[in-house]
């Protein structure tokens, strides 16, 4: 009798403790414990800690309160300036509500990683590459209230949204070099430009200032040649003033005027008709004995002379060559022969005889 009772309370306290272990649960700090007695929801929702469901009849779905990080799957989407691009983001979110993450849907995880998928293709056809770009702020903070809208009422609050990367095509990227690079040229020549115009400004200073002092101009030239000294070079390079260039510029200028008005103009001979320089020649021609000997007279003459000495003149205005008519002497031409007088012919006196 004894032994059937001391193998009763041992079966009773095996019973009560595998009872206990199946309604004992134990919720952890980040989580929230969702009670569903005979598929019904309980009010009160268990909180971090130990607890106790009744096995069988209650049911404890434990719902994780942190905050989710989700990777959003790279979109392919046109904006609206017609680019083809490929955007990928990521979501931050947390459950404040956990009976409505298990009863308003499904699985709450799910359901928002599509409507992250969804907003995020609306957003790209919305809008323009350059906002896709630079202006990322606005596009997360309109792509974050797209989400929040239907989530509100599957208890999830989202946190933030982040597009995470924007992928071009080849093609697009080398425009977008291109005009890099030529925007980054022209803030290049202009910030040369405008630190040349400093630096004449206090050129023009320098020199005002050493104008009025000459020998700050010969330190200046000393100093010059001190710092190409220091280079160790066998080559030496002496600034040589502009003003004294100008001032022997100057000096010559008399001179070449001297020149020029001291030379003779030659006169150019003048044209007459060939009728005219034909008959003239004819007049002028000497006889026929003077013909004969005047050309060995004249190339006697000619090698008598002697050689004229060239005169000096400025290299800037060389006379004109006469012409080949004066310069050259008129050689005589030899005179055709008489003809014989023609006697006319007298009738004859006899008369014709008749036949």
């Amino acid at each position: 009798m004894v032994q059937e009772l001391v193998i009763a309370i041992v079966a009773a306290v095996a019973a009560c403790a595998l009872y206990t272990a199946a309604a004992a649960k134990v919720v952890k700090q980040y989580e929230r414990g969702v009670v569903l007695r005979l598929g019904r929801l309980r009010n009160d929702v268990r909180g971090p800690g130990f607890t106790m469901v009744l096995p069988g009849v209650e049911r404890l779905r434990k719902v994780n309160m942190q905050i989710v990080t989700m990777p959003v799957p790279a979109q392919d989407g046109i904006t609206r300036d017609n680019v083809t691009v490929r955007v990928d983001a990521v979501i931050y979110f947390k459950v404040v509500d956990a009976a409505s993450a298990v009863i308003q849907v499904e699985d709450y995880r799910f359901a928002v990683s599509q409507m992250a998928q969804t907003s995020l293709r609306s957003i790209i056809g919305k809008s323009d590459l350059d906002d896709l770009l630079s202006n990322r702020e606005k596009l997360n903070q309109g792509l974050e209230l797209m989400i929040d809208s239907p989530a509100v009422g599957w208890g999830v609050q989202i946190d933030r949204v982040e597009i995470k990367d924007v992928s071009l095509p080849e093609t697009m990227k080398r425009s977008m070099a291109r005009q890099a690079e030529a925007d980054r040229e022209r803030r290049a020549r202009v910030i040369n430009a405008d630190a040349e115009l400093q630096a004449s400004k206090k050129l023009a200073e320098a020199a005002k200032e050493m104008s009025a002092q000459p020998a700050a101009l010969q330190l200046r030239l000393l100093q010059t040649v001190v710092a190409v000294a220091a280079e160790k070079n066998s080559t030496l390079v002496l600034p040589f003033p502009v003003e004294l260039l100008r001032f022997l510029e100057r000096a010559q200028q008399p001179v070449q005027q001297q020149q020029l008005g001291q030379q003779p103009v030659p006169q150019e001979p003048v044209q007459q008709p060939a009728r005219q320089q034909s008959v003239q020649q004819q007049a002028a021609e000497p006889p026929q004995a003077a013909r004969t000997q005047q050309p060995t007279q004249q190339l006697d003459a000619q090698a008598a002379r002697p050689a004229p000495r060239p005169r000096p003149g400025p290299a800037r205005r060389p006379a004109p060559a006469p012409s080949q008519q004066t310069a050259a002497a008129p050689v005589p031409m030899p005179a055709p022969p008489a003809a014989a007088p023609v006697r006319p012919s007298r009738p004859s006196a006899k008369p014709l005889a008749k036949h």
